[in-house]
C-alpha cells in the first residue's frame, strides 16, 4: 500500500470538503485573531480527516461488491487494497479521531462519535440506512449539515471566544449546507444506478428516474440559494457570490442535458465544486 492508494481510499473530494469546511468555521469564529489559534485549527482538521476516513472507509468495506459494479476503480473494489488493510485503516482512524477530539474538548468527543456512529449506521447492517433514500439523505444531512457546522462552530466559538451563541451567518450557512447535503445524497446515486438496481438500493434515481432526482434537487436548492441571496444586503459579497453560485448550479444542469452522453459522474463531480465554493465564499468574506 502506498500513499496514493490511501488518498484514493480516503475519497479526495470528501477530504477537501472537510478541510475547507473546518477552516471556514474557524475563520467565522475568529474575530481578527486567526493567527493566534492555528494549532487548534490544525488539531481540528486532523480530527475531521480521521472521522472522514472512517466514514468513507467503512462504506467501502461494506459495499465492496456494489463498488465492483459502480466504482471498480476504488482501491478496495479493484483489489489494490485488501480488506484487512482497509479494516486497519478504518478502525485506527476511528480510535485516533476520538483521542484527538478528547484533547480538544470533551463535547467534541460526542460530535465526532455521533458523526462516526451515523456513518456506521449508514453503511452497515442491520440498519444500512443507505438502502433507502430517506434515511440516507437524513444521515448525510445531519453529519455534513448539522454536526460539522453547528458542532464545529460551537467548539471553535467556545474555545476561542468563550461564547456559545450562534451567529446569523452560521445559522444561514448551516441551513444551506443541510439542504445541499440532502441533494448530495440524491445526486451521488446518479452515476451508480446500474449497481444500485442490482442490489435493490432504493435511491431517488432508481425510484423516480434520474430526471426525477435532478428535478427534486433543483426544487430544493434553487429556493435555498434564493433565500441565502435575500438574507444578505445586496450587493454584498455573500449576496453576489450566491447569485454566481446559483448560476453555476443551473449551468451545470443545462450542460448535462445539452451533452450527448449525459455524463452523470462529471455532473456530480462539478456539483461538489459548488459545495467547495460555498465554504470558500464564506471563508473569503470572513478573512
Amino acid at each position: 500500500m502506498n500513499i496514493k492508494t490511501l488518498i484514493r481510499f480516503s475519497r479526495p473530494h470528501t477530504i477537501i470538503g472537510t478541510i475547507i469546511s473546518i477552516t471556514t468555521l474557524y475563520a467565522m469564529a475568529c474575530d481578527n485573531c486567526e493567527s493566534e489559534h492555528l494549532f487548534l485549527l490544525l488539531r481540528a482538521i486532523v480530527t475531521g480527516l480521521l472521522c472522514n476516513i472512517f466514514i468513507v472507509g467503512i462504506n467501502q468495506i461494506e459495499d465492496i461488491n456494489l463498488d465492483k459494479i459502480n466504482k471498480p476503480h476504488l482501491p478496495l473494489a479493484s483489489g489494490e487494497l485488501s480488506l484487512k488493510q482497509a479494516g486497519t485503516i478504518v478502525w485506527s482512524s476511528f480510535w485516533c479521531a476520538l483521542i484527538m477530539a478528547a484533547f480538544i474538548h470533551p463535547i467534541l468527543i460526542g460530535v465526532v462519535g455521533l458523526s462516526m456512529g451515523i456513518g456506521w449506521a449508514y453503511s452497515c447492517p442491520p440498519l444500512y440506512l443507505r438502502k433507502h433514500h430517506l434515511p440516507a439523505a437524513m444521515s448525510i444531512a445531519v453529519v455534513r449539515g448539522l454536526m460539522v457546522n453547528m458542532g464545529g462552530f460551537y467548539i471553535f466559538n467556545l474555545l476561542i471566544n468563550q461564547q456559545t451563541n450562534f451567529s446569523k451567518d452560521i445559522l444561514i450557512l448551516c441551513l444551506f449546507i443541510t439542504l445541499f447535503s440532502v441533494v448530495i445524497a440524491w445526486f451521488k446515486d446518479l452515476p451508480d444506478m446500474k449497481g444500485d438496481s442490482q442490489y435493490q438500493i432504493k435511491s431517488v434515481a432508481i425510484l423516480y428516474t434520474a430526471n426525477g432526482a435532478i428535478t427534486a434537487g433543483h426544487l430544493l436548492l434553487i429556493p435555498a440559494y434564493c433565500y441565502t441571496i435575500a438574507a444578505y444586503q445586496f450587493p454584498s459579497l455573500l449576496s453576489i457570490g450566491h447569485v454566481i453560485l446559483l448560476m453555476g448550479f443551473l449551468v451545470n444542469t443545462i450542460y448535462l442535458f445539452l451533452s450527448k452522453d449525459r455524463n452523470f459522474k462529471s455532473y456530480y463531480k462539478r456539483f461538489w465544486y459548488l459545495f467547495f465554493s460555498e465554504y470558500i465564499l464564506y471563508l473569503i468574506a470572513f478573512l
